[in-house]
């Protein structure tokens, strides 16, 4: 009726964001939900809360964003994070380390606190220049320093569509096959037809036949 738009989502576990919150609020979520835990009631009313600046969280991640963001592993020999005023890094992989297939290769979440939303990115493109993964994996952090010097997003006006429009150069386009791999994959079809029928006995199958391939045929169905 009034014209707001609002947004509510219940769970029952912290947010996977929640540092921005915490930032901004001065609250440690953490602590407060294992008092909660052990039967304590929240030492303050929402009343009493309110927002200081304004925070930007950064996930970093073993990925390469150039190919469809494709997960990356191996071991990290260093890890070197930035430390400074407003600078909180949370991390789940340091020096010594291995970002192995058998888990998300996200490395650490990294918040910035700034007075403003300008004040943060700055913050945080300082924050992402400092920060230092030494191995045999690529990380995502030049693509964050990227988006974060984007005017679009310095203004605060992205949408779900930024990435698709604006980072084309990240995107690398599809290579054609060469001839020699084509020739290989026709060479190894035909290898296989030959050991199938040599198997079977027959030097000369009727090819139409769905008894000439062991692709998985089933009379009966469609």
């Amino acid at each position: 009726e009034s014209g707001e738009f609002y947004f509510l989502e219940m769970n029952t576990r912290l947010q996977v964001e929640h540092p921005i919150t915490e930032e901004v609020t001065g609250v440690d979520l953490v602590k407060l939900q294992l008092r909660v835990a052990a039967g304590e009631a929240l030492p303050f009313a929402q009343s009493d809360l309110s927002q200081r600046g304004h925070a930007i969280e950064c996930r970093i991640y073993a990925e390469d964003p150039s190919n469809d963001f494709l997960p990356a592993i191996g071991p990290v020999l260093k890890a070197v994070e930035p430390v400074g005023p407003g600078v909180r890094v949370d991390a789940g992989i340091t020096s010594g380390d291995e970002v192995t297939l058998h888990y998300d290769p996200m490395i650490a979440k990294l918040v910035v606190l700034g007075q403003d939303r300008a004040d943060a990115v700055r913050k945080m493109d300082w924050a992402l220049s400092h920060y230092a993964i030494l191995g045999p994996l690529t990380t995502n952090i030049p693509f964050l320093r990227d988006v974060l010097a984007h005017p679009i997003f310095v203004g605060g006006n992205t949408t779900t569509q930024f990435i698709d429009q604006h980072f084309a150069p990240w995107q690398r386009p599809p290579l054609p096959l060469p001839d020699i791999v084509l020739i290989a994959a026709a060479l190894c079809e035909l290898k296989h037809q030959v050991n199938f029928q040599t198997a079977n006995g027959d030097a000369d199958p009727d090819n139409s036949s769905p008894w000439a391939k062991s692709d998985g045929f089933r009379m009966g169905k469609e």
